[in-house]
């Protein structure tokens, strides 16, 4: 074993001696984030698309509920389950048509990692956020259709249940 796989062995073991932590996995994770944006980056800079200064109030409180939502879709919702399989098991569903999720833990830990990250809306929330802010840039017209439908649906999302609950105040009335 190489002197610095050795060292890796030790960091890994020192961080969490009685827990497996896919530690080469968040790099890998991390390593791609920074090429990902650097990539946004510099097609902005070779197409000659300028950053603003400061964001409209409404470009940032259209993204921050368009990536609620599409981090939620990705991560828990029923149907792209398909696309977490490879990294996750299905566990239970947890209403609302989303689902539970265990990370494969099959000794890979760049597997273990994207499996943490694919069902974790709160982790996925950041790569979406910068997806959807680089989109603002590069495509703005397209991002702020897509950024509006996915809050649209958010909005939805909370009416339908304000609804259920408001059905089932009216059904514990009846009753009485």
């Amino acid at each position: 074993m190489s002197e610095l796989k050795q060292k890796a062995a030790r960091l890994r073991q020192a961080y969490a001696p009685h827990e497996h932590r896919p530690l080469g996995g968040y790099l890998a994770a991390m390593g791609t984030y920074a090429a990902v944006t650097g990539a946004i980056a510099g097609l902005a800079k070779v197409t000659g698309r300028s950053v603003p200064e400061r964001p409209a109030t409404s470009d940032v409180v259209l993204v921050a509920i368009a990536t609620h939502k599409l981090s939620r879709l990705l991560s828990k919702d029923a149907v792209t389950s398909p696309l977490r399989a490879p990294f996750t098991r299905y566990d239970r569903p947890i209403g609302s048509g989303e689902v539970m999720e265990q990370v494969r833990d099959s000794g890979s830990s760049t597997r273990h990692a994207i499996g943490e990250l694919l069902s974790c809306p709160f982790c996925l929330a950041v790569w979406v956020a910068t997806g959807l802010t680089g989109g603002l840039v590069l495509a703005p017209r397209l991002t702020r259709m897509v950024a509006t439908a996915l809050t649209a649906v958010a909005a939805s999302d909370f009416l339908q249940m304000g609804y259920a609950v408001a059905q089932q105040a009216a059904e514990g009335k009846k009753e009485t």
